[in-house]
């Protein structure tokens, strides 16, 4: 019975560490994601979603469309595409975390994460976020992949 029940603890122990990987498993459903609340936003609910934004993501180290615009208040569903032959990412944030993460990024490039706010989409593959925007200001979403960001994979989102 003890062993049963160590085996079963340290299995649901595990469970986080999967949940972070970093890589080209599929996304949880946006509703099963943890609700987060950031300085730019929250998770969204996809069944509130008032638009679906189709982002590509190529080797050029460009998103496009690289600016869009929302109201505050609004959930939108991003469709992010990879149309390039590596791994790329979009990430949604204020300038000033984009900068921190990318240099967390270059320290420890094989850093395995999962948030609401990340899609890491491989080669030829689509991944979706679904956020909410609950403030107004200028954010930003970005690839983070060492070297990316700094080639200027980096696109603007205004909320008005």
């Amino acid at each position: 019975m003890r062993i049963t029940s160590l085996a079963f603890v340290m299995t649901f122990a595990a469970l986080p560490v999967a949940a972070l990987a970093h890589g080209d498993a599929p996304r949880k459903a946006a509703a099963a994601q943890p609700m987060i609340e950031t300085g730019f936003g929250r998770t969204g609910d996809s069944r509130k979603a008032v638009r679906t934004v189709r982002v590509e993501m190529s080797d050029r180290m460009r998103f496009s469309p690289d600016t869009l615009e929302a109201k505050q208040g609004d959930t939108v569903r991003f469709v992010v595409r990879n149309s390039g032959k590596t791994m790329h990412e979009m990430v949604l944030g204020t300038m000033k975390e984009l900068k921190d993460h990318a240099e967390l990024m270059k320290k420890h490039p094989g850093m395995e994460h999962d948030e609401p706010y990340m899609a890491h989409v491989g080669p030829g593959k689509t991944a979706e976020i679904v956020w909410q925007f609950t403030k107004a200001g200028e954010f930003y979403f970005g690839c983070l992949i060492p070297g990316h960001f700094e080639a200027g994979m980096v696109g603007k989102i205004i909320v008005r």
